[in-house]
């Protein structure tokens, strides 16, 4: 197959590739680096790596990607439990961590590498088929234990491949982001996508509206975020007009991982001038839609598939819905060479995932507008509300109710209801506790910009949303409060 990193054998050795703080590597260091450790991981099949914010992680998965082994990143962050499942499911032969870092005894009990981010050793050729395993990502587990995606490595080829086309990505651009890097947002995008183009990754370590304005003033072109940081931006905007001339001179502004309020899209805009693009995608099938650079940054929408992306709407029942109406409501399918081979261990699981026709059953729920823009509007197992014979998407009425100015966060979920089947609750953390708008204002909110079927009949005050690592709202935890 094609290198995964053209860059490292091919690109400027002197060109800076990754600047963590105030560490950094250059093309030719970092080809330096990993090819010492691909040596050392020759044979090895599986590595589990200390996903931290570091150097060393971006060298730990290049170096195992160079060696044709597959990375398991693992998130520093989870619970013995997890961890436990995951090392046992995945079975590594060893550990890849910064040098000091100290580990769980969980990991630490695998034999363990410490990375050397400054070694020096020759570039391997990669000899990995495209259909082998480069990176076995675990799912959020929210419906069970985490499943352990199986990614083969022409899916992070044609994925950053068509973020390149759709975003216009080159060489010459340099990225900042502070996105974890156990999962593929801040790993495969945000660390592999800039090496594979052959530009510049900056990560700043832990997020900061500060730490943003620094980097774009600083001759970065591309900012990756999710909404919370996106959120946090556009409350720090009025008072920080260096902050806003840094985001308006960005070459682009992608969010994801969860849906971005359209108030936030519309506050950032006005300050700025720039519009955050969107794009859609999950562990199982890395990108599969995106506003393209030369498109119509839409709020609310994540753009039009990608290039090699099928995509499709069906009924419950599994047929193809043909209305691109922006209101007819169906479950995303998607088939294509991003999508992951398997999960690891679960054949009933992989085979209940895809249809007989290939498609990846996301479980998400869209609309789709006359030009072919999808619209996500939640969640199938939390996010569709069945209410008076309608079918309504939670995301939707979530954006219409942070248009609220009383309103600082929303999550909306249904509840059984013998009249209705289902009834919308609202949960709110409003922007004075003191003085929380009331139920009937909200609905009334709702109705004169949605419908009337679409308002909330219970509202529920909340002092924050319960979220995980990647700040998506965890509505199953909701039942709890």
């Amino acid at each position: 197959m094609s290198s995964l990193f053209p860059a490292l054998a091919d690109g400027p050795r002197e060109g800076v590739a990754l600047r963590f703080g105030p560490r950094t590597l250059t093309y030719g260091s970092l080809a330096g680096a990993a090819g010492a450790l691909a040596a050392r991981l020759a044979g090895a099949g599986r590595v589990a790596v200390w996903a931290v914010p570091e150097l060393e992680t971006a060298v730990a998965v290049t170096g195992a990607l160079l060696a044709g082994a597959a990375a398991v990143p693992l998130n520093p962050k989870s619970g013995e439990r997890e961890l436990g499942h995951i090392l046992t499911d995945s079975a590594p032969a060893l550990v890849l961590a910064p040098p000091g870092a100290e580990l769980p005894p969980v990991v630490g009990g695998l034999p363990r590498i410490d990375v050397d981010a400054f070694a020096a050793g020759p570039l391997p050729e990669e000899r990995a088929a495209d259909g082998d395993p480069a990176l076995i990502v675990y799912t959020s587990g929210t419906t069970g234990p985490p499943k352990g995606a199986v990614l083969p490595r022409r899916a992070l080829a044609t994925t950053l491949d068509a973020l390149a086309d759709a975003w216009q990505w080159t060489g010459d651009d340099v990225l900042v982001h502070g996105l974890p890097l156990f999962h593929v947002h801040g790993l495969v995008l945000g660390v592999l996508g800039p090496l594979r183009r052959g530009g510049e990754v900056r990560h700043l370590g832990r997020f900061s509206p500060e730490g943003v304005a620094r980097e774009l003033n600083d001759g970065a072109t591309m900012l990756f975020g999710v909404p919370t940081m996106y959120h946090r931006l556009a409350e720090a905007l009025p008072g920080d007009p260096e902050l806003a001339g840094a985001l308006a001179r960005a070459r682009l502004l992608v969010s994801g991982s969860a849906a971005l309020p359209v108030h936030d899209h519309e506050r950032i805009a006005a300050a700025t001038g720039r519009r955050v693009i969107e794009r859609y995608g999950m562990t199982e099938t890395l990108m599969n839609t995106s506003v393209r650079a030369d498109g119509e940054a839409r709020a609310g929408t994540v753009g039009v598939p990608l290039p090699g992306v099928e995509l499709r709407l069906v009924e419950e029942d599994g047929t193809e819905l043909t209305a691109w109406d922006g209101e007819s409501v169906g479950e995303i399918q998607v088939r294509g060479p991003n999508l992951f081979t398997e999960y690891l261990n679960r054949p009933d699981a992989t085979a209940a995932a895809f249809t007989a026709d290939g498609f990846f059953r996301t479980g998400d729920m869209a609309v789709r507008e006359s030009d072919g823009y999808v619209r996500i509007v939640g969640r199938k197992a939390t996010d569709l509300i069945k209410s008076g014979g309608y079918k309504i998407g939670a995301g939707e009425i979530e954006n219409a109710l942070l248009e609220h100015p009383g309103v600082r966060e929303a999550a909306v979920t249904g509840e059984p209801d013998a009249d209705l089947g289902e009834r919308i609750v609202a949960w709110i953390v409003p922007a004075d506790p003191e003085s929380p708008p009331g139920a009937e204002e909200l609905a009334d909110h709702v109705a004169r910009r949605l419908a009337p079927h679409k308002r909330p009949r219970v509202v529920r005050h909340l002092d924050a949303l319960p979220r995980n690592d990647m700040g998506k709202i965890m509505k199953r935890a909701l039942a709890d409060v």
